[in-house]
């Protein structure tokens, strides 16, 4: 069958739309090719475009300082959110000489904007894009890798909390311990007209707050946000699933270790002043007159919280994009993002890469913030805590025999 003719006024309609789209640098999309040597480009351009920026000499390890992530633990990364990427790529996504934007140029300009904090539009003139195309890059990848990449933060199974439990104990001698609880704050300008005194927090600065669960080796095992910097740290615990899952029995509610004496200990997580002493929540004494069994229940407290003061550190470290004064934030976006960043945070640990030494804060992550210690004491978290200090003293002294022997 011949094919059908033409009509003049479907010509003139093609015409019109092949003119609109040369003017507005669009190309039919069988005939655009996508972008795959971005690396080379943005690596000329950037290496050597900040005097004195600590860039390394060496391409991978540029490459990590740019992005965070080795380039295996990159290609990673594209694996998960291609199909998102590539099924649905808005208009706009060309460069200036018309192909569209690779998933991994995507990727990289997603990673770029969350790992420097810097803005869309010094993001988009080191990769040679806009500032709306960095916008939505970073948007799209953030919905993909929230949706694709949920395996990576969750509660871990018993025969892994075994695991955890078990380098807690070795590392700090604490025994069925499940994990350090903190809490950060992401500070950010809001427009008046959404002021309250709700997100306005202690150091009158307008915040959302960010609460992390994590294991001996940083990894965030659960986390809560969106919540504003005005509450107190308690109060943001109250308010979370993990804390109702724990009362509930549904949470921490693994097998009990049994101590040399007979002392029954279940599980729990550590927390600071900050947090109430429950049954399954242990914080240190507070006051001034303490023993030295307290005083040395303190010090291995501290030790073994400060996993949570520093993976806090390396999360704002490492995406700066949260520890920097985020400008006018869609607040019903700012936790995806807070989120995404937990996300690759644990897909590093993940993947067995490392973060260079200097990408974690200085100083305390949330600087300025002096907590607020919390009253509330239940009466079962002391005994527990007593039987811990007891522990930690029979095993001290077991050690000191050792050694004299």
């Amino acid at each position: 069958m011949a094919p059908l003719k033409k009509s003049k006024k479907d010509s003139n309609k093609l015409k019109k739309i092949k003119a609109k789209n040369k003017k507005n640098n669009i190309v039919p999309a069988e005939n655009k090719g996508t972008e795959c040597d971005w690396w080379d480009s943005f690596w000329h351009k950037n290496k050597t475009s900040t005097p004195g920026s600590g860039v390394p000499s060496d391409e991978e390890e540029g490459f990590k300082y740019f992005f965070r992530v080795s380039n295996k633990t990159f290609d990673y990364i594209c694996s998960l959110v291609r199909e998102d990427l590539i099924s649905r790529p808005p208009s706009g996504l060309i460069n200036i000489e018309g192909r569209l934007l690779s998933v991994e140029k995507q990727v990289a300009i997603a990673l770029r904007r969350l790992a420097s904090g810097e803005s869309q539009v010094s993001v988009g003139a080191s990769f040679g894009v806009g500032q709306s195309t960095v916008s939505q890059v970073t948007w799209r990848f953030i919905e993909a890798l929230e949706e694709r990449a949920k395996h990576h933060l969750k509660w871990p199974e018993p025969s892994k909390m075994d695991i955890i439990k078990s380098e807690f104990e070795q590392s700090f001698g604490l025994p069925n311990c499940c994990g350090a609880i903190d809490a950060t704050h992401i500070i950010m300008t809001l427009p008046a007209i959404q002021t309250s005194d709700d997100w306005c927090d202690q150091e009158s600065n307008y915040s959302m707050l960010l609460q992390g669960i994590v294991d001996s080796e940083m990894r965030f095992l659960d986390i809560v946000t969106g919540w504003p910097g005005g509450m107190t740290t308690s109060r943001l615990f109250k308010c979370s699933g993990f804390y109702k899952l724990c009362e509930s029995g549904d949470r921490l509610n693994g097998n009990v270790k049994m101590m040399s004496e007979g002392a029954e200990v279940r599980e729990y997580i550590l927390g600071g002043l900050g947090y109430p002493l429950l049954p399954w929540l242990i914080t240190p004494y507070e006051g001034e007159d303490l023993s030295d069994p307290m005083l040395d229940f303190n010090a291995v407290h501290e030790t073994a919280s400060s996993v949570a003061v520093k993976a806090f550190s390396q999360l704002k470290g490492g995406w700066r994009i949260l520890n920097k004064v985020m400008w006018r934030p869609d607040k019903q976006k700012l936790p995806s993002i807070i989120l995404v960043c937990c996300l690759l945070h644990n897909i590093i640990i993940d993947c067995g890469d490392k973060l260079h030494p200097d990408v974690a804060v200085s100083g305390h992550h949330d600087p300025g913030y002096e907590g607020q210690s919390c009253k509330q004491i239940e009466s079962v978290g002391r005994l527990m805590r007593g039987k811990l200090t007891k522990y930690l003293r029979s095993t001290k002294k077991e050690g000191s025999m050792k050694m004299i022997v």
